[in-house]
C-alpha cells in the first residue's frame, strides 16, 4: 500500500506521541533496568529519600532498597528510623525545620534554632553526620540583604553546637522558577541561588556548615552543574537527584546527564552521599528506582 511523505510524517509524529504518552502514563522502557539489578561498583555511596515513593511506607521502601544495594534512607519519620536501621540502612541525612519558614526573618529564630539543636541530637543517637537546613521563604518587610545576614546570624547560633556534636548543617538550594507542583519547585524561596547558598555558608565560616547541592535544583536555576560540583567541592556535604524537567525518573526524557555527573563527583573525592529524590511516574515505583540507581552507580 502506498502512502504519501505527508501521511508518513504524520504516521510518525502520531508514533512519537504515542511513545512520550507511553512513558507520561507509567509504562515501564523494557529495556530500563534488569529486574534483578543490584548495585555493583559502589563509589557513589547511594540513599533514597522515603517522601518522593509514598505512599510506600518506610519500612517497605527500605527493604526495597535493600534489595537493590542502597546504604541509607532518608526524609522519614524520625519514629521509623529504629526499624530501617534495623534492616542495616543508615540514617543519610535527619530532617529539622521545614523549607517554607527559615532564619530568613529574625522572627523564626527561636523555633528554628531550637529545632536544628533537636535534629543535632538525633543525628548523634542515629550515627548519621549530617542535618539538613533551609533560608526559608523571602517575607514583606524583609530586603534580601538583611534576609542574609539574618540567615547567617541563625546559624551562627547553632554552628558550635554543630561542632562540639560533629554534625554538619546542609543548606539546601531549591529552584524558585517551577509553580507547577508544590515539590517539583518553591517559588519565594530565598536561596534559589546556588552561588548564594554558597556565599551565606562562607560567611557562617565553619567546616561544618555545607550544601546540599540538589542537582535537579541547580541545574534549572544555575546550570554549568559539573563546573559548579568542582569549583564548590570543599563545602558540598550532600546530594540529590531528580531528572529535569519534571523531577521524574533519571532516564532519556530528561536533560542531565547523570552518568557524567556521578563521575565528576567521584573525582572530587566526594565520599558523602547521594540521594535519590525524584518522584516516579512509572507505575512499579521500585523498578524506577532501580533504573536511577543504575545510571548513577558509575
Amino acid at each position: 500500500m502506498k502512502c504519501s511523505r505527508r501521511e508518513m510524517l504524520q504516521g510518525a509524529a502520531a508514533a512519537g506521541v504515542a511513545v512520550a504518552s507511553g512513558v507520561a502514563s507509567g509504562q515501564v522502557p523494557q529495556d530500563a533496568v534488569a529486574s534483578d539489578f543490584k548495585v555493583t561498583n559502589g563509589r557513589i555511596r547511594q540513599s533514597v529519600m522515603g517522601w518522593c515513593f509514598k505512599p510506600m511506607s518506610a519500612v517497605e521502601l527500605a527493604k526495597a532498597c535493600v534489595d537493590i544495594g542502597l546504604i541509607a534512607i532518608e526524609g522519614i519519620s524520625w519514629n521509623d528510623y529504629p526499624a530501617v536501621k534495623k534492616l542495616g540502612l543508615e540514617i543519610s541525612l535527619v530532617s529539622s525545620h521545614g523549607f517554607k519558614t527559615g532564619p530568613f526573618s529574625r522572627d523564626n529564630h527561636e523555633p528554628i534554632i531550637r529545632k536544628l539543636r533537636e535534629a543535632i541530637d538525633k543525628a548523634v543517637e542515629v550515627g548519621c553526620a549530617s542535618v539538613i537546613t533551609f533560608t526559608g521563604m523571602r517575607e514583606k518587610g524583609v530586603t534580601d540583604e538583611q534576609g542574609a545576614k539574618n540567615c547567617v546570624d541563625c546559624w551562627k547560633q547553632v554552628i558550635d553546637y554543630a561542632e562540639e556534636h560533629k554534625i554538619n548543617l546542609a543548606l539546601e538550594h531549591l529552584n524558585s522558577r517551577d509553580d507547577s507542583h508544590p515539590m517539583k519547585g518553591h517559588p519565594g524561596y530565598f536561596g534559589d541561588d546556588v552561588d548564594l547558598c554558597v556565599d551565606l555558608i562562607r560567611k557562617v565560616d565553619s567546616p561544618n556548615m555545607k550544601l546540599l547541592f540538589d542537582v535537579y535544583h541547580v541545574q534549572i536555576m544555575n546550570g554549568d552543574v559539573i563546573r559548579r560540583i568542582k569549583q564548590y567541592k570543599d563545602v558540598i556535604g550532600h546530594y540529590h537527584t531528580a531528572g529535569n524537567p519534571g523531577r521524574a525518573e533519571l532516564d532519556e526524557t530528561q536533560e542531565i546527564n547523570y552518568p557524567a555527573v556521578m563521575k565528576a563527583i567521584v573525582e572530587t573525592g566526594y565520599k558523602g552521599y547521594v540521594a535519590q529524590e525524584f518522584i516516579p511516574t512509572w507505575e512499579d515505583k521500585v523498578h524506577a528506582l532501580r533504573h536511577g540507581v543504575s545510571v548513577c552507580d558509575v
